[in-house]
């Protein structure tokens, strides 16, 4: 058995229990399985990297489907997460090797990014990416980039519905035409780029809007169990909703798991940055609903939705997980106890499954990309027969899953 097989054991016995002794013996196994993690994290992204010489400088890896790697460019939504990923695994490793790869790779969004408003997805590209390149080096270009995008993202605020529309095709939202201004949860997650944006000499409209968001998707976007929709129509003189729909969830009712990270994620971060105690209820309400769901497997990786039909014979979703693992890490920095143990438990339950062989490939395998298990858009394949990224590494779960570990090293 190799070192990080041994590991591995360690790591899945220690979490297997919930006292506080065994606990404390998954916290202080995963801190010592870092070092062979990172030195993991560091050659899957060396080979990503070699592979990236045989594509435009402008793209950025996406997924490895179908023995391919698939790439992107700067607009597509998931264009922040490599590089945001390459500065993690400088932060932790201090090698400028990676401080480099990761300044490149952050460049190469600038220009084509600055004044982009085509969707809501500016902080998922800009603030991943840019947004840990000015943390970790405080170079001013970075920040003037990221007024710049945050600027382009007010411009998609309506003042009379209160809110950022996310998609501006009403066919690509709901599947049919006639919808007149979609919002989905996953809308949370770009807010942090408006707080940083308002409290680093921007525009104080930044915070202005960013709480409106958080207020309005706060009273209409969950269900009374905490659990959150993915789409809602609103209507633009009203402000009431038209309608709601499943979007990348299994049905109206179900619960799509990464949508739920992105609850719990999103209104965690805004506590964080505004101290509003609704927001901290709320980002509470939703991590209780996920911790406490039925469907969730023992080893805290869920299904791609809490209600799919074919449970357990359903694809799992990494990438939501490792949103959630890094969310309730944060969480249980600021929520009162005893609740923020449970959030650090639930937190390295998941970690630990993450860090271990069934979910963290092998040196030289998953086309470079850390995770596997992960799923984008089953309802995709579902209605196409094609396509939907299931049961592939995704460059988004590689990217919280890092930071994940970064923030539990920094704990």
């Amino acid at each position: 058995m190799n070192k990080m097989s041994v590991l591995a054991a360690i790591l899945a016995a220690a979490a297997s229990a919930l006292p506080a002794s065994a606990a404390g013996d998954a916290e202080a196994a995963l801190r010592a399985s870092l070092p062979d993690v990172f030195a993991r994290c560091e050659a899957q992204y060396k080979m990503l990297l070699k592979a990236m010489e045989a594509h435009r400088p402008d793209m950025n890896p996406k997924r490895f489907e179908d023995g391919k790697l698939v790439v992107i460019p700067p607009k597509d939504w998931c264009s922040g997460f490599f590089p945001g990923s390459l500065w993690y695994i400088y932060e932790y490793t201090k090698d400028d090797f990676w401080k480099k790869a990761a300044a490149d790779y952050t460049e190469r969004l600038i220009e084509p990014l600055r004044h982009d408003a085509c969707n809501h997805d500016v902080g998922f590209r800009t603030y991943c990416s840019a947004g840990n390149a000015l943390r970790l080096t405080g170079d001013k270009r970075y920040a003037d980039f990221l007024h710049d995008t945050a600027a382009a993202l007010r411009t998609r605020y309506d003042d009379k519905v209160g809110l950022i529309r996310s998609w501006d095709s009403p066919k690509k939202a709901t599947g049919h035409f006639g919808a007149q201004y979609i919002v989905i949860i996953d809308n949370m997650m770009n807010l942090e780029l408006l707080e940083w944006d308002a409290k680093n000499g921007g525009s104080p409209m930044s915070d202005v809007i960013s709480r409106s968001q958080a207020d309005i998707t706060d009273a209409h976007h969950f269900r009374p169990d905490g659990s959150a929709y993915h789409i809602i129509d609103y209507n633009v003189d009203t402000r009431k909703i038209r309608g709601i729909f499943a979007g990348q969830g299994a049905c109206v009712e179900g619960t799509w798991a990464r949508g739920q990270a992105w609850a719990i994620y999103g209104y965690t971060m805004m506590y964080r940055e505004t101290r509003v105690p609704r927001y901290l209820a709320r980002a509470m309400k939703a991590a209780d609903y996920w911790l406490a769901e039925p469907n969730v497997p023992a080893d805290g990786i869920p299904y791609w939705d809490f209600k799919a039909a074919e449970i357990p014979n359903e694809p799992r979703d990494a990438s939501a997980a490792a949103v959630v693992a890094s969310a309730l890490l944060d969480l249980s920095r600021l929520a009162p106890a005893p609740k923020a143990a449970a959030y650090r438990a639930g937190a390295m339950r998941i970690l630990t499954s993450l860090a271990s062989p069934a979910y963290l490939a092998a040196a030289g395998e998953n086309g470079g990309f850390l995770l596997m298990h992960s799923t984008g858009n089953k309802p995709g394949r579902i209605a196409t027969g094609k396509g939907g990224e299931v049961d592939v590494p995704l460059n988004y779960a590689d990217y919280y899953f890092l930071e994940a570990l970064v923030r539990f090293k920094n704990l």
